[in-house]
């Protein structure tokens, strides 16, 4: 069955389903910035809008656009801030945690 999830007050919100690649989640955020903690490998497709990542030890911000991804190791946490409105797919890693 699916697995509803919201975030931040309702500014994030994501749908779990069980995909071809594995467990992965679609979802929406709100304009803002946010911060989020992984527990697995995340592999995170930005399907809709833009959105700008500082990764784990990094020091600068990555801007990626509607069918570009990244990475984030388990057990780290990465920040994100969106130009308006996003949809992304994350692909999640249970091996790796």
């Amino acid at each position: 069955m699916f697995q509803v999830n919201k975030y931040f007050d309702g500014q994030v919100a994501s749908l779990g389903f069980d995909s071809r690649e594995g467990r992965a989640t679609v979802g929406v955020m709100a304009e803002g910035s946010y911060e989020f903690a992984t527990s697995s490998r995340e592999i995170m497709q930005l399907v809709s809008g833009v959105w700008h990542i500082r990764l784990p030890d990094a020091d600068a911000w990555q801007t990626f656009s509607e069918g570009e991804r990244f990475t984030v190791p388990a057990h780290q946490k990465f920040q994100v801030r969106t130009e308006g409105q996003v949809a992304y797919i994350c692909f999640y890693d249970d091996s790796e945690g």
